[in-house]
């Protein structure tokens, strides 16, 4: 299993995480700590940049999925970007594609992130 390494940037309206590695039981607690860290306010706008995550679990998703929810009940919103194709299932089967937007790439999801506003709710 490859290291999760994560890195963020913050841009005007958005902030944008990246991470590189797979995302699951071992390391969920390493990613919900890195989020902590990285936000600015509960309310800001967060890409991920999943273009380097070959997997994801049930761990990895629900860690996104908590981290949607807090943004949306505080003003804010999540965005996923350039999902690799496994990731990409699991978005599919559990339903996550309609109620957290993923783009292409991660300009798409930074343009969507800046100009939206959260009208998806769990």
């Amino acid at each position: 299993m490859s290291p999760l390494t994560l890195s963020h940037q913050r841009l005007p309206g958005v902030t944008v995480i990246a991470v590189c590695g797979e995302m699951d039981a071992t390391n969920r607690g390493q990613f919900e700590a890195y989020i902590a860290k990285a936000r600015s306010s509960p309310g800001e706008r967060l890409v991920f940049d999943l273009s380097r995550v070959p997997f994801m679990d049930s761990s990895g998703l629900h860690v996104l999925l908590t981290c949607t929810t807090d943004r949306l009940r505080h003003g804010g919103a999540v965005h996923l970007a350039s999902a690799q194709p496994l990731p990409t299932r699991l978005f599919e089967i559990t339903g996550v594609l309609n109620h957290v937007p993923v783009h292409d790439s991660v300009e798409d999801a930074i343009t969507a992130a800046r100009a939206s506003a959260p009208e998806r709710s769990f």
